[in-house]
């Protein structure tokens, strides 16, 4: 049975080793993480010389990568492009661009997976039934240009008293964010979407969030999602964390960071 997230309870998992496993080998493990139509988030890890998917298009839904550890090489456009994507790299691939991607690197690369909307992707996890992919079109598809690139240390980046937050990528399908917070910051209070999934993804440090009327410490490799409707927070009590933050859709978000 798959992830389901309940209306009223946030859903925080461990990665790795928690999460819905798809495959679970020594060369080749994913996991599903969350599962909803808006937003689904993989956990994936690929021993050097591992093949991801070969050359495909998406007519519906924003396919992104971000790199945790290692190299991902992600193959843009027609010809093939090799993006060779480093730890702390997003790549967000919008409808119509032709993609697909490897771990050409030498070694081991774990990586987070974003399908905005999910497009069917975890249903075709489970069952291997057709969803939003398809072969690449006759005409190439949109330009690999098209697809955004952010490398680490890069971004939007807006520094505030307590925090820095950096917009990696906005688009209408997602948005992805890192945001790096001081001892002396409040935290997130708790609230809700009716609009969006909101996703979080412990990159540094240690830190509460929310669930029901508890507040659960999370560490590095952690992940917690909200649906719409869900109450959820972070409840910061000191210390240096570094948090990716995901919204699908972004609904405004990524707009009202850059008004504030």
């Amino acid at each position: 049975m798959g992830v389901q997230l309940d209306v009223r309870q946030p859903l925080l998992l461990g990665s790795p080793g928690e999460g819905e496993a798809i495959t679970d080998r020594p060369n080749r493990e994913l996991r599903i993480l969350c599962d909803h139509e808006w937003l689904t988030v993989t956990w994936t890890r690929h021993a050097a010389g591992q093949r991801g998917a070969e050359p495909h298009v998406h007519r519906e839904h924003c396919d992104a990568f971000y790199v945790l550890q290692g190299q991902l090489t992600v193959r843009l456009g027609p010809e093939g492009a090799p993006l060779y994507a480093t730890a702390g790299t997003l790549a967000v691939i919008p409808p119509g661009v032709v993609h697909g991607f490897d771990n050409d690197g030498a070694g081991e690369a774990r990586f987070l997976n974003f399908h905005a909307p999910d497009g069917g992707f975890a249903h075709y996890l489970r069952t291997q039934e057709p969803f939003d992919s398809f072969d690449p079109p006759a005409d190439g598809g949109r330009p690999a240009s098209d697809a955004i690139v952010t490398r680490a240390g890069c971004g939007e980046r807006f520094q505030r008293e307590d925090r820095a937050i950096t917009i990696l990528a906005a688009l209408p399908e997602l948005s992805v964010f890192r945001l790096e917070v001081e001892p002396e910051w409040a935290g997130i209070g708790a609230h809700g979407h009716d609009d969006q999934v909101d996703a979080f993804f412990v990159l540094a440090g240690d830190t509460g969030f929310v669930r029901g009327g508890e507040v659960v410490r999370a560490g590095a490799g952690s992940f917690y999602a909200a649906q719409p409707g869900g109450r959820h927070g972070v409840v910061h009590e000191g210390g240096r964390i570094v948090l990716l933050n995901m919204h699908g859709p972004d609904a405004g978000f990524a707009e009202s960071i850059r008004r504030l």
